[in-house]
């Protein structure tokens, strides 16, 4: 059974922005935490941004403040990630990540359930 499925990458040139969707199941998704990871090759996974389905907090790594926005659509337990003013270096496989969380955020051990991941390229 598929818990978590990514939608919305692609190739895009520098400067432009692409929405990646992440669809959960009911379970995985109604009050638990639900974060963005990203994996460049040849680099470890890194958490990109993190919201609590339940609301009230967000989190974002530094390297996407200001540029990359989470949010969500309870009713279609569904997480988004908006990418605007993309970079060569934000080109890397996204993963999408569900869990209960009660360790660091930003770190995958934390995470209990995580997608096949979405290939986002960006180009200069």
């Amino acid at each position: 059974q598929v818990q978590l499925v990514e939608s919305g990458g692609g190739s895009v040139q520098a400067g432009g922005s692409l929405r990646l969707s992440c669809a959960a199941s009911a379970y995985t998704y109604n009050n638990n935490w639900m974060a963005w990871f990203r994996q460049a090759p040849g680099k470890e996974r890194e958490g990109v941004a993190a919201t609590y389905t339940g609301g009230g907090s967000t989190y974002y790594s530094d390297s996407v403040q200001g540029r990359f926005t989470i949010s969500q659509d309870n009713a279609k337990n569904t997480v988004y990630l908006q990418m605007n003013s993309l970079k060569p270096e934000d080109t890397a496989v996204y993963y999408c990540a569900g869990g209960r969380v009660v360790g660091p955020w930003s770190s995958p051990r934390s995470w209990n359930y995580w997608g096949q991941g979405t290939q986002v390229t960006v180009s200069s």
